[in-house]
């Protein structure tokens, strides 16, 4: 299946001039939702790792079946203040401001092997700050997959000797 063809154009969103991808379309068609979830675990399948880790909220729909299908663990990536234990945190810079994202200090030990599952990427800084943190803590990422990637955005330079896929491309 084509997902391309599921996936829904709105033009001017958030702000004039943008092409919004949206994917809503694929969250509400069962077909197409499960062949999401099929395609991109069969990026990862043979891959040796013990969790994947879905940044904050998307990657929450599609790291958390992932994980379930291969019998993984699951970790969350969320913005500031929104995890509930003790936290370590890693600052990036957005187009306006900065945002942060925070990690559990003990979702991941020295030497856990990781897989990153996300939406989309686009310009790559959300990617590497999960890099960043991943690596401060002791992790070694062995993948990423999008299910969306922004080509024209270059967001794989700043991922740039990792092991990264993506189902469509735009």
């Amino acid at each position: 299946m084509d997902l391309s063809k599921v996936v829904r154009d709105v033009y001017d969103f958030p702000k004039e001039g943008i092409v919004f991808k949206d994917i809503t379309p694929i969250l509400q068609d069962p077909d197409s939702l499960t062949e999401a979830v099929n395609q991109i675990q069969d990026k990862i399948k043979d891959l040796d790792f013990d969790y994947v880790i879905g940044p904050e909220s998307r990657g929450f729909i599609f790291g958390v079946p992932v994980s379930y299908n291969l019998k993984k663990g699951f970790i969350p990536v969320r913005k500031k203040g929104k995890l509930p234990f003790e936290t370590k945190e890693k600052e990036y810079d957005l187009e306006y401001g900065t945002a942060t994202i925070e990690m559990h200090i003990d979702a991941i030990r020295p030497g856990q092997k990781v897989v990153i599952v996300d939406d989309l990427l686009a310009t790559g800084g959300t990617s590497k700050a999960m890099v960043e943190l991943i690596e401060e803590m002791g992790g070694e990422i062995v993948g990423f997959v999008y299910l969306i990637e922004l080509e024209f955005l270059n967001g794989r330079k700043l991922l740039e000797g990792y092991n990264v896929h993506s189902i469509i491309k735009y």
